[in-house]
């Protein structure tokens, strides 16, 4: 996740609605596949590194960003969790790329190199944010390249030579409270203003859109019409 977001949520970001969320879309995901070692590419924070280290039978797992000052270890309950600023030989059973893809220019060569890197049967779980039309100072801030579809996604993945498994938008029922956000957005300011979206929300708000988006869970990987992410997860084959 990005760190720009973890300084605005400080230590409340494992209650915030957006990402309680999503770290449990992951979990169901993910499901029942290997993920004994993860390596978390663009990880920032490690925030879901750590969700799967304490909730899954994740045994360790590597973090790989260019923004750590220096390389690292700690442990999450008892697993060891390395912070790494480049790539180093790990084979990993699960990859993650939670929101990162956006952020690189050619984002299908940057993915195909860790493709090319890891063995035969790793799977890779990857989010961006959906829809070009949604873009807003909220990406500006964050320094995205690009929003995606999900066919967009699927061919960027294809492409590295990877097998789509499971792909679908999430945060489809929000969905239409944020794109009349946006809309508003752009009839009354500057909508490309550098500014992040994410804020700490009342807690009878927060806890309501949790609730929905727990909602979304059972039926999400059905999602092929809109949300405000596109998750994909594939396996080299």
């Amino acid at each position: 996740m990005d760190l720009k977001e973890t300084e605005i949520l400080g230590d409340s970001i494992s209650e915030h609605w957006y990402y309680s969320s999503k770290a449990k879309m992951l979990e169901k995901v993910i499901g029942s596949i290997s993920k004994s070692k993860i390596l978390d590419i663009g990880a920032g924070s490690a925030f879901f590194s750590k969700y799967l280290l304490q909730n899954t039978p994740a045994q360790e797992c590597m973090c790989l960003d260019i923004s750590y000052p220096s390389n690292s270890q700690s442990t999450i309950d008892g697993k060891p969790i390395y912070f790494c600023k480049e790539s180093e030989p790990y084979k990993a059973d699960l990859v993650l790329l939670m929101d990162v893809l956006e952020h690189i220019e050619d984002d299908a060569s940057f993915l195909k190199t860790f493709v090319e890197q890891l063995p035969v049967g790793t799977h890779f779980l990857i989010t961006v944010p959906a829809f070009q039309f949604l873009w807003s100072g909220h990406d500006v801030f964050l320094e995205h390249q690009r929003r995606y579809t999900l066919e967009g996604l699927i061919n960027v993945v294809k492409e590295c030579g990877l097998t789509p498994q499971k792909q679908f938008y999430f945060y489809g029922l929000v969905f239409p409270l944020a794109l009349v956000t946006r809309l508003a957005d752009r009839l009354g300011r500057n909508n490309q203003e550098p500014e992040s979206k994410l804020v700490k929300h009342h807690p009878l708000v927060n806890w309501l859109l949790k609730k929905i988006c727990a909602i979304e869970l059972h039926f999400m990987t059905f999602n092929r019409l809109a949300g405000l992410s596109v998750v994909c997860l594939a396996k080299k084959a």
